[in-house]
């Protein structure tokens, strides 16, 4: 492997240490454990090391927690296959399963910005999804449904993390979502 390329595999490694360790002290400890100078602790850089690679700091090292959690999202909704019923399962087992990431990526302050030209790929792609899952009508209708899921699974996924839900339940409510979400409305 050439130098430069070797280079270039080094800080990824680095990138994504740092990243990793983010995310395992915020699963262990919550957000505001997430400091630059633990982070350096944890992994054994300087602290001007980590800033090298995330110049804004620990913003900028949650922004990438938050475009790694969606990209890792979108690959569990699609390896359920298409539609409405896998995307609801993965996505409602991905927050259960990731409760910090899933925090960040949805409640964390960020440079990234949504629902906007400036909105990062991945981001677009997973709204382009729930499109797809809600079907039917405009353009508008389906963008206005996509929504509603999200916001409806958020709420769920929330309740579910802060124990306001019986666990026996999670079948019957993964279906109930469904349901509701399965056939559009016909515009009037």
């Amino acid at each position: 492997m050439p130098r430069a390329a070797q280079d270039i595999e080094r800080i990824r490694e680095r990138e994504r240490r740092i990243v990793a360790a983010a995310r395992e002290i915020a699963e262990q400890d919550g957000w505001t454990a997430v400091t630059v100078r633990r982070l350096a602790g944890a992994i054994g850089f300087s602290q001007p090391i980590l800033y090298r690679h995330f110049p804004r700091g620990r913003e900028e090292i949650i922004d990438q927690v938050v475009i790694d959690g969606y990209t890792e999202l979108l690959a569990a909704i699609g390896a359920g296959g298409e539609g409405l019923a896998p995307l609801v399962t993965a996505y409602l087992a991905f927050a259960r399963e990731n409760p910090a990431v899933y925090e960040a990526m949805t409640s964390a302050r960020t440079g990234i910005v949504f629902a906007s030209a400036e909105t990062p790929e991945i981001l677009r792609e997973g709204f382009a999804m729930f499109e797809r899952a809600v079907g039917g009508g405009t353009p508008r209708h389906r963008a206005v449904r996509a929504e509603l899921l999200w916001s409806t699974l958020h709420g769920a996924s929330r309740l579910d993390a802060d124990g306001r839900f019986d666990a026996a339940l999670d079948d019957i409510r993964a279906d109930e979502i469904i349901a509701l979400f399965g056939a559009p409305r016909t515009e009037s």
